[in-house]
C-alpha cells in the first residue's frame, strides 16, 4: 500500500508528528485523534481515480473527507515554515514517499490571496494549481522516496497553504496534504 506526504515544506500530519509535538494545534490533533498522527503517511482515499473535487468536501481538504483526519481540517496558527525562493524564482519541494507507487501525478495548489488559514477552511474555489508534475515512474520513487520537485509560487507576502494531491497511476488511490507555509519577506508570526 502507497504512503507518503509532504516533508519540506511539512505537511500538518508531518510537521505534528515529528517537528512541533508540543504546538497548540497539533496538541488538539494528538486529542482529537492520536491514531492520526501515527499513520501522518495515510491521509487518503482508495477509490477516488481523479474525482477529488467530487469526494471531498470544501472545507475538509486537509483531511481528504476523513473523520480520523477532521482535526488537521481545523483553521488556526499551524506551524508555518517559511519559504524563499531560489535564484531561479522556484522553490524546493520535498516528498516523502514511505510506500513509493507509480504517479499519475503530483499536483500542487497554492491557497488564493486573500484567503485566511488562521480563520478559514480550506475549500476547492480557495485554491489555484501551480504545479503538476505528470507521471513519475515508480522506478524514481524507489531510487528517491525524498522526492524532490522544484515549483513556482505567486510573488505575494504572508501565510498560505500548499496543497497536495499524489493521484497514483496504478491503483485508483490519491493522497493528499495541506503544509502551512509564509511566502515573501512578510514576518512570521
Amino acid at each position: 500500500k502507497a504512503h507518503g506526504s509532504l516533508e519540506d515544506p511539512p505537511s500538518r500530519t508531518y510537521m505534528c508528528r515529528f517537528l512541533e509535538i508540543d504546538d497548540p494545534m497539533c496538541e488538539q490533533a494528538w486529542s482529537a485523534e492520536p491514531q492520526a498522527l501515527y499513520d501522518w503517511m495515510e491521509v487518503n482515499l482508495g477509490d477516488v481515480a481523479g474525482r477529488h473535487l467530487e469526494q471531498i468536501p470544501d472545507g475538509q481538504l486537509c483531511a481528504a473527507g476523513r473523520d480520523k483526519y477532521a482535526a488537521f481540517d481545523v483553521p488556526g496558527n499551524w506551524p508555518a515554515t517559511v519559504m524563499a525562493p531560489d535564484s531561479d524564482g522556484l522553490y524546493n519541494v520535498q516528498f516523502y514517499a514511505t510506500a513509493p507507487h507509480a504517479a499519475q501525478y503530483f499536483r500542487f495548489y497554492v491557497s488564493r490571496e486573500g484567503f485566511d488559514p488562521l480563520t478559514q477552511r480550506l475549500g476547492w474555489d480557495d485554491l489555484e494549481l501551480v504545479f503538476d508534475s505528470g507521471d513519475v515512474p515508480y522506478t524514481d520513487l524507489v531510487a528517491n522516496p525524498h522526492f524532490p520537485f522544484r515549483i513556482a509560487l505567486p510573488e505575494r507576502e504572508g501565510r498560505a497553504i500548499l496543497y497536495f494531491v499524489w493521484q497514483r497511476s496504478d491503483s485508483p488511490e490519491a493522497f493528499y496534504g495541506c503544509s502551512d507555509v509564509v511566502l515573501g519577506d512578510a514576518p512570521y508570526e
